[in-house]
């Protein structure tokens, strides 16, 4: 079997370094490594309707951000209280019939009435500066997201800025990041000061930059890594200069864990958002109220039955041999015996891929899953490791699609 070639900086192309894996890659044992996302772009939102812009369009509660930071945390860097931070969010952008459109990781900078001011005395001078808030999203559609959402901003007072030549987005992932620590924050920052203490001002400035930016845990599943947006200048924090690796590396890892991530990978306009898991992937609030499309989802969420989820795929031949490059996007996958559609393939890298496949014809296990067109190719699913049990239950009589 076939693994990455890791001297570590990583083929800048598609290659036959891209292969199949199991349970472990090469990345658990090389340590975490980083990249940079040039399939992203940053977006700053500013004004005081910023919170309730958003939280009339996306999918998850945007509230949060606008509530004020508890008497027993602090943003402050003193070791006098517990530093909080506000953790990233994802959410979706829907059309009006409950399809995907766009997905958003929300960040918040420090608060101007948090940050210390230029002597490190006390708090900066403008506490009635508006709220900001920034997203990454798909670099694809930029231009397309940007146009839409000014279309909704109607009289809002929000500003709408692209940042993408500003700000860039950087994903940290592999060497079991995930299982080193429970907070929000990179873990390996909380060991910067005192011993075994935790120094609040340490890992201030292990963050990096006048922004305070800094990482933080993936805010779909503990798996993935850590996630930030940070200066373009800069190399982020944490990032070692031999292990920062070619953005195709972390897809591969994305789709060993049945992740799909922009407008490309959750089809727009088409994509129904429970299909593509964005429930288990914390992107929908149903405790929220009205939101663009939300009465769809809500209905699939409460009544029906999800009979076709996106799933991890591996692509073999009859042989047993990895089929590299053989199957693309938009493929058709079919049961050889009773010759009936089964579902999609949505992503392809190497042998690897993601697909929308019928739950009931996924998985059982009679391998006779094949690419409509190609029989000589056979299709693997995999069930991710972090599913919830209830979504491998027999599916009922109702509808996914209600």
């Amino acid at each position: 079997m076939h693994r990455f070639k890791l001297s570590l900086r990583f083929p800048k192309s598609i290659s036959s370094s891209y292969r199949a894996i199991h349970d472990k890659t090469q990345f658990d044992n090389a340590g975490p490594v980083a990249s940079v996302l040039k399939s992203r772009a940053v977006v700053r939102f500013r004004g005081p309707d910023t919170v309730k812009f958003l939280q009339g369009l996306l999918t998850n509660d945007v509230r949060r951000f606008g509530e004020a930071v508890g008497e027993n945390t602090s943003t402050l860097a003193t070791p006098n209280l517990p530093f909080a931070s506000e953790a990233p969010m994802y959410a979706a952008l829907l059309t009006p019939q409950g399809r995907f459109l766009y997905d958003f990781f929300l960040y918040a900078p420090p608060r101007p009435d948090t940050k210390l001011d230029k002597t490190g005395s006390g708090p900066g001078p403008d506490p009635d500066e508006a709220l900001e808030l920034f997203a990454d999203v798909d670099a694809s559609v930029l231009d397309e997201l940007l146009s839409t959402l000014k279309k909704y901003r109607l009289r809002s007072k929000v500003d709408i800025e692209n940042m993408a030549e500003e700000l860039y987005c950087w994903q940290r992932f592999g060497g079991n990041l995930s299982e080193k620590s429970f907070s929000v924050e990179e873990p390996e920052a909380a060991g910067v000061g005192w011993g075994a203490g935790v120094d609040p001002a340490g890992m201030s400035a292990s963050h990096g930059g006048p922004l305070g930016w800094q990482w933080f845990k993936d805010p779909r599943l503990d798996c993935l890594g850590f996630r930030g947006i940070f200066p373009s200048n800069t190399t982020p924090p944490l990032v070692e200069a031999d292990k920062e690796t070619d953005e195709q590396n972390y897809l591969l890892w994305r789709i060993e864990n049945g992740v799909a991530e922009g407008s490309a990978e959750i089809p727009k306009g088409e994509a129904i958002p429970l299909e593509y898991n964005l429930v288990g992937l914390n992107a929908i609030s149903f405790d929220k109220g009205c939101y663009v499309g939300q009465e769809l989802v809500a209905r699939t969420h409460h009544r029906g039955v999800i009979r076709k989820r996106l799933l991890p795929l591996r692509f073999v031949k009859d042989s047993g041999e990895e089929a590299e490059q053989k199957v693309s996007p938009g493929s058709e996958v079919i049961d050889s015996v009773s010759e009936k559609k089964v579902g999609t393939i949505t992503t392809q890298l190497g042998c690897r891929g993601l697909g929308v496949l019928r739950l009931d014809k996924a998985f059982k296990g009679s391998n006779t899953l094949t690419i409509q067109g190609q029989k000589d190719i056979k299709v693997e699913a995999i069930r991710p490791h972090w599913w919830p049990a209830e979504w491998l239950q027999e599916p009922q009589h109702q509808s996914a699609v209600v």
